[in-house]
């Protein structure tokens, strides 16, 4: 009976998305594990975290046009995630510099979600901008110039955003043969870009090609492709650090 009655409470504070967590972790770590470890970075990834879910709740209240609806869940993340954000910006206030494309980025969230087209592939791509940005916020943490990361940024976005095409092909676009044929393209042009690289991401490129290629029109449940996308960002994270 307690476990029956704590799953609906936590699913209210905890949003369906999978994949989500490996989005957000993958270009996390793989700023820290380039750029070096900084004590602020342990507050910059609850802040991160925080923040992902106060927007993810905010973007349901403008979607909805409820907000009555999603205030408890507001009113809990909002001051956690100003309360880790506020050490994080004093030991380093140039993060301030990134505000700017973070606002335009969560603004184009915004009037997707106000138009009831979240899953619109423009809107994705904003959300996947604002994760790839994460390896420049650690790296200027680490004080190191970005320049040192420019390779798992564009690795970690390279992923991503063929990521954005696959799961289409899985889940919403189920079928669609443009899809699945953009997919496919893309994850080609990853492969050539991935060997540019090195060896080990051109190897982790060819899988997720041949995963581009092979998966879809299966049935895999959503839930299995986000768990499945985790063992791939395990592979992206090595690729973009070694």
């Amino acid at each position: 009976m307690t476990t029956a009655v704590r799953r609906p409470a936590r699913r209210q504070y905890v949003p369906p998305q999978h994949g989500a967590w490996a989005m957000l972790l993958l270009p996390y770590l793989a700023g820290v594990i380039v750029a070096g470890f900084r004590w602020p970075d342990v507050p910059l990834l609850g802040a991160w975290l925080a923040g992902y879910l106060l927007s993810y709740f905010v973007l349901q209240a403008i979607k909805s046009r409820r907000p009555r609806r999603y205030r408890a869940q507001i009113t809990l993340y909002a001051p956690v995630t100003a309360v880790l954000a506020a050490p994080v910006l004093v030991a380093c206030p140039r993060l301030l510099l990134f505000a700017p494309p973070y606002a335009a980025l969560l603004a184009v969230n915004a009037w997707y979600a106000y138009r009831r087209r979240e899953r619109a592939l423009v809107n994705d791509l904003a959300s996947v901008l604002q994760s790839c940005l994460m390896v420049f916020v650690v790296a200027v943490v680490a004080g190191r110039p970005l320049t040192d990361v420019v390779t798992p940024f564009a690795v970690v976005l390279l992923y991503l955003v063929g990521t954005v095409l696959y799961v289409k092909t899985m889940i919403r676009e189920r079928g669609n043969i443009g899809y699945f044929r953009a997919s496919v393209a893309y994850h080609a042009a990853a492969l050539v870009a991935g060997l540019a690289a090195g060896i080990l991401p051109g190897v982790v490129f060819a899988v997720l090609l041949v995963r581009a290629w092979a998966l879809p029109g299966r049935a895999l449940t959503p839930r299995r492709v986000g768990i499945t996308e985790i063992g791939a960002s395990a592979l992206v994270l090595l690729a973009a650090t070694v």
